[in-house]
């Protein structure tokens, strides 16, 4: 390489670089860089523009979990029609979208997940994710909730937010598990378990929580 072409190389170098340069690295190996020494000398970049953008690979293995995210926001926004749907049909929409951006980089969330087999340490790189999720479907009920005059009626933000968080978590633990052409299994999940949580806070619960009940069980089963 001459001198011009790692100039140039240098220079190209950016947040997204880095991410990808990483994800490449620990699908290849099969395990984290050793170091931020070695895992830049690999890639042609000095630490110093390493932590440019990243304290640690911990920071940075969150934020992918952050860029999986805002990019299915920009995804979904961009969609004909989106402003007009409703909240059910936006929360749908945005799992599929985000389901979809985690479909595509399947290798990659199977690794980081399954390599922190501890709770807690997925929880970590998971942190802002949660905290983009909980942000999301509070501002969902928020404005479900500016059509409600009665208080009585209106739902409470910060126990939907926490519910939608969970539901994520369940439904990412089948689609690592889904083994059906094109994850349509998962699909299905989406749907009856958007259409059961936002069941329960209209207290209309028992027939979605039934029908997902017993697609659940039927999953289990065979």
């Amino acid at each position: 390489m001459t001198a011009k072409n790692a100039t140039a190389k240098v220079k190209s170098i950016n947040k997204q670089t880095v991410i990808s340069a990483y994800m490449d690295y620990v699908l290849e190996h099969e395990t984290m860089p050793l170091s931020v020494y070695k895992f830049c000398k690999m890639n042609n970049m000095t630490e110093a523009e390493f932590y440019n953008f990243f304290g640690s690979f911990e920071g940075l293995q969150k934020e992918i979990w952050n860029e999986f995210y805002h990019t299915t926001i920009k995804l979904i926004e961009k969609s004909d029609g989106y402003s007009m749907l409703s909240n059910r049909d936006k929360l749908l929409t945005f799992y599929y979208t985000f389901f979809e951006m985690l479909t595509a980089n399947r290798s990659y969330v199977l690794f980081t997940l399954k390599a922190h087999r501890e709770m807690m340490k997925n929880m970590e790189q998971l942190k802002g994710l949660r905290k983009n999720i909980k942000s999301f479907a509070g501002n969902l009920i928020e404005m479900g909730n500016e059509n409600k005059q009665m208080k009585i009626t209106k739902q409470p933000v910060s126990i939907f937010s926490e519910g939608a968080w969970l539901q994520t978590l369940f439904i990412m633990k089948f689609w690592m598990e889904d083994n059906s052409p094109q994850f349509e299994k998962t699909d299905v999940v989406i749907e009856k378990s958007v259409r059961a949580v936002f069941d329960v806070f209209e207290t209309t619960p028992l027939e979605s929580i039934l029908d997902f009940g017993k697609f659940l069980w039927k999953e289990k089963m065979a």
